[in-house]
């Protein structure tokens, strides 16, 4: 029985699938395995790979050779961590500092270094802009939504969510510029909107004369582009977000930004473009405005529509990607896209706006630092029927290809200029006025102060005259011997015919008799300021002078005699005032000859319409007075005439005085002249001109002087004046 217990168990005895109770124990009871065994049972427990039993001699060999690689290593890493948090340390520092600085939100939002002017024509209405433009301040919550989605959707798609500086537009900017062939900083920036903001406020510089020379130059050294420069504006960038919120900084931008044309801020360039406030911005408006961010300048839709019109397209594109607008939205906004107000399209008042920044004071003007308002006498609806009138006759009358210019200027009886043309190129600004910069002699138009002066001194326009051969000796010249424009010479003439014709020798004889220095007289106190001729030759319009000088004159024939200062300022005033600063500069003035003269006058002056040189101006159902005026070899040709209501000025020749070639004054500068007054007068009701009909002639003049004194001249008849009419 003792031996029992070492009998193997019956088979039986495993149907249940246990162990027995001695095989148990023995596994309890056995002797642990080896060291290195059951540490690998342990690392297979927990999971691990076991470790490798070592291979001796050739692991040391390993260790000892990649030994120098992990100490580089360990010190590389120690370095760069430490490195790092010394340069987070004073970047975080400089953020710091700059958040300091940083002045509050108000006075973030205009920075302009100069002000603004804005025109308003006779009716109040703005037809032209100079200066910097700042139509004032706007907030993301003023501004239409279109305008601030168009902007961040073309400018910095991940502006919500960056700190200031987004690595990754930065890496992708160098990228693209190194794969152009240009340097890494050259090209695209990758800035983001707040590092742009940045940019436009200089970082924080303010513009100081004594330190640039000139405004200019100060941009310029705001936006040069550097590695240290680059990495400041990110400094900057970066307190600016620590400072202010995110719609404070696209706000700061949209005031700030340049748009070209003058406009500074989203609210000028709305007002410059479209004639509307940025609150009513349609996303097509927006879109024009946003693509005017990259290239202010060149994509301003008031130098090419078209070209703005397409980057506004790729603009609505980008904000239908980024989920701005529908696709049903974006197909209609690109097939509507926007267009120019009527006074963008004016290209900002043209030569008529050039001539009030010129005659207003320059620190109200080109030089003001405030925002200036000008109430001007300008009307656009003549303003367009003298732009029509040019381009129509030079389209239709002039040869293809032909490089002669022409000029107009419109005004009252009393001076105030109602529309001016300085040149063929309507459409432009800050270029040479010729109706008010060029000086050129102004021929046969100049007559009529020769015969202003006569009729003041008591000569009838039915006074007779020879008009024959004629010579006389200028003192240091020697023999001078006008002739006629046709050569010919046509006996016993009236004044009035004499002036209709545009004879020369009768007009020298007039004005020797009257005396050249009363005619120097009338002709400037009618507002001829230029340097008048000493000679005879004065009375044939030897002496030089601007189309607006001698429009007023004429001006002052048609108001009855009284000197006339051309004006087109009104008033102004500065923005927010209603007090005016300065008021009209000019007007009537002085009288300069009598009414009865000035009236007789302008009879004569209608015989030249509409019987004689200026037939080509006549007007259906008006009286017309005018004269005609062509230089020497036709290198300058002139038509200047008024109904009862408005005096028109021409000039027509060529910038580098070249002659005309078949043109006179009673040509192409009358048909210019009828053409404008036609679409002037259109709806008009006709009105009789105030001329006076002379009553009875006086004695030939050249059988003797004067019997009448001077009246309005101002000076005494010469007594001991010689009688030259009649000699050869």
């Amino acid at each position: 029985m003792a031996k029992s217990s070492g009998r193997k168990p019956l088979v039986a005895d495993k149907r249940y699938g246990g162990k027995p109770a001695a095989a148990k124990k023995t596994a309890r009871s056995a002797a642990p395995k080896s060291k290195a065994r059951s540490k690998s049972g342990a690392a297979k427990k927990r999971g691990r790979k076991p470790a490798r039993p070592s291979k001796g001699g050739r692991g040391r060999i390993r260790a000892a050779l990649f030994a120098p690689f992990r100490f580089l290593f360990r010190m590389l890493w120690a370095l760069t961590w430490r490195l790092g948090l010394i340069v987070g340390l004073l970047v975080g520092a400089a953020v710091f500092y700059r958040y300091t600085t940083l002045p509050e939100l108000p006075e973030m939002l205009d920075g302009r270094a100069r002000g603004s002017v804005t025109m308003l024509d006779r009716s109040g209405e703005v037809f032209a802009w100079r200066g910097d433009q700042f139509g004032g301040v706007v907030t993301i919550e003023t501004v239409s939504p279109y305008l601030s989605d168009a902007v961040v959707a073309t400018e910095d798609k991940r502006f919500y969510w960056h700190f200031g500086v987004s690595p990754r537009g930065v890496a992708s900017a160098v990228r693209i510029n190194l794969s152009e062939g240009r340097g890494p900083l050259e090209g695209h920036g990758g800035s983001t909107i707040t590092q742009q903001t940045a940019k436009l406020l200089c970082l924080g510089v303010v513009y100081d004369p004594a330190v640039w020379k000139a405004e200019a130059d100060y941009v310029r050294d705001c936006r040069r582009t550097t590695m240290w420069r680059k990495v400041t504006e990110a400094i900057y960038a970066m307190a600016m977000e620590v400072k202010y919120s995110k719609n404070d900084i696209l706000s700061i931008y949209l005031n700030r930004a340049y748009m070209g044309g003058g406009a500074y801020g989203a609210e000028a360039a709305a007002q410059r473009y479209f004639g509307k406030s940025s609150a009513q911005l349609s996303p097509a408006e927006s879109a024009m405005l946003a693509g005017l961010l990259t290239a202010p300048s060149a994509l301003a839709p008031t130098n090419n529509l078209k070209r703005s019109q397409d980057r506004a397209a790729t603009i609505l594109r980008l904000m239908n990607e980024q989920g701005y607008l529908t696709k049903e939205e974006t197909t209609y906004w690109q097939a509507h896209p926007a267009t120019l107000s009527e006074a963008a399209k004016a290209k900002a008042g043209g030569y008529f706006a050039d001539w009030i920044m010129d005659v207003a004071p320059d620190y109200f003007s080109s030089n003001t630092t405030e925002d200036v308002m000008i109430r001007t006498t300008l009307d656009p609806r003549i303003q367009t029927a003298a732009e029509e009138a040019l381009a129509f006759v030079f389209q239709e009358k002039v040869r293809e290809g032909s490089e002669a210019q022409a000029a107009i200027v419109v005004m009252d009886a009393e001076g105030a200029v109602r529309a001016m043309v300085g040149g063929r190129a309507t459409r432009v600004s800050g270029v040479f006025n010729r109706a008010t910069h060029a000086r050129r002699q102004t021929g046969s138009a100049f007559k009529p102060f020769v015969y202003a002066a006569a009729l003041d001194l008591g000569f009838s326009p039915l006074d007779t005259v020879m008009d024959e051969p004629f010579c006389m000796n200028v003192p240091g010249s020697g023999q001078w011997c006008p002739k006629n424009y046709t050569n010919k010479y046509y006996g016993k003439v009236t004044l009035a015919r004499a002036l209709r014709d545009s004879l020369n020798v009768p007009a020298v004889k007039v004005s020797e008799r009257a005396g050249r220095e009363n005619v120097r007289t009338v002709a400037s106190h009618f507002g001829i300021y230029s340097d008048l001729a000493l000679g005879p030759a004065l009375a044939l319009g030897a002496s030089e002078s601007t189309l607006i000088e001698m429009t007023g004159a004429y001006a002052g024939i048609l108001n009855g005699g009284s000197s006339v200062t051309p004006y087109g300022l009104v008033e102004l005033t500065l923005q927010g005032d209603d007090e005016p600063l300065i008021g009209a500069v000019g007007g009537i003035g002085e009288r300069v000859i009598q009414t009865p003269a000035a009236e007789q006058l302008i009879w004569m002056m209608e015989k030249v319409v509409s019987e004689g040189t200026g037939a080509r101006a006549a007007l259906p159902g008006w009286q017309v007075a005018g004269k005609t005026g062509t230089t020497q070899e036709a290198r300058d040709a002139w038509f200047i005439g008024f109904t009862a209501d408005y005096v028109a000025g021409v000039w027509m020749g060529y910038d580098d005085n070249s002659p005309l070639t078949g043109v006179t004054g009673g040509g192409l500068p009358a048909e210019i002249f009828r053409e404008t007054m036609l679409r002037i007068t259109e709806g008009m009701e006709p009105r009789p001109l105030p001329m006076r009909q002379p009553n009875r002639p006086t004695p030939d003049p050249s059988r003797g002087p004067a019997k009448k004194p001077k009246k309005g001249i101002g000076k005494a008849v010469d007594d001991v004046l010689r009688d030259i009419f009649g000699k050869r």
